[in-house]
């Protein structure tokens, strides 16, 4: 086992997020188990197969189509820890095949867009928020836009109130002072309050950004606790999403 992190600088302070390579797959239940001891937002699952690696990744509260950060924290174990030769790998998921580039200090991640679609603000959700969004937005997830990233940063969003609401994950997102947006991610639905650096979240916000900046490539910051700095850029209808990576820590875990 051994914990990665989606990071702006190598330190220890910015997102955790574990991964396990394994010979063959463990039960269902059993790495359901795992996560959820884990209590992380996703543990993530790999398997050698042919020239890919099967990939699945789990949350407190399930199995999940796609995430980011542990897809990147998944590729710098294999490229640095399982055959450090590589500079591509190729993982096999539940949204197609995702290949992870190692440039320079940078991981690259090729991701789908999310097509978004213009959804009506309700006062449910500005019940849940606490703060009326400027508009919506309906992916996979719901993404609510802000003009003052201020809101985004101070937000202490009612997360039972999240759950009834459209969407598996809800994204809030301003225009940045620093960088070109700033945004955070809840996900109580999954047993996850709050994503500390959600890449899946940016195929909703980097998407919507891009179109409103005029902007091929932006810089993107997550204001967890933990925060993460998100390297942006359009590809068709893929987002390549770049950011640094560094070990944790590495451990045993047992299984009774």
């Amino acid at each position: 086992m051994a914990r990665g992190q989606l990071i702006e600088n190598p330190t220890f302070e910015k997102n955790t997020q574990v991964d396990k390579w394994l010979d063959s797959w463990l039960d269902e239940k059993t790495m359901m188990n795992i996560t959820i001891e884990n209590n992380l937002s996703e543990t993530a699952f790999t398997v050698k197969e042919g020239d890919k690696y099967k990939l699945r990744w789990f949350t407190p509260g399930g199995e999940i189509d796609l995430c980011g950060h542990a897809t990147l924290a998944c590729a710098y174990i294999v490229m640095n820890y399982i055959e450090t030769d590589l500079k591509t790998v190729t993982f096999d998921t539940m949204s197609g095949d995702l290949i992870v580039n190692r440039k320079d200090d940078l991981y690259e991640m090729d991701f789908p867009a999310y097509d978004l679609k213009q959804v009506k603000v309700t006062q449910d959700m500005t019940d849940a928020l606490g703060a009326k969004p400027v508009a919506a937005y309906m992916g996979r997830d719901l993404l609510c836009i802000f003009d003052d990233e201020k809101i985004v940063r101070d937000m202490a969003p009612d997360m039972d109130k999240i759950k009834q609401i459209d969407g598996l994950l809800l994204h809030v997102t301003a225009p940045g002072k620093d960088e070109d947006c700033v945004s955070r991610s809840f996900a109580p639905k999954l047993n996850v309050l709050e994503d500390p650096v959600c890449g899946s979240g940016h195929c909703h916000i980097a998407p919507y950004w891009m179109n409103k900046l005029n902007k091929d490539s932006i810089v993107a910051y997550q204001a967890s606790r933990r925060g993460g700095t998100l390297y942006c850029t359009k590809d068709g209808d893929r987002i390549k999403l770049s950011g640094k990576a560094a070990l944790y820590s590495e451990a045993d875990i047992n299984i009774l």
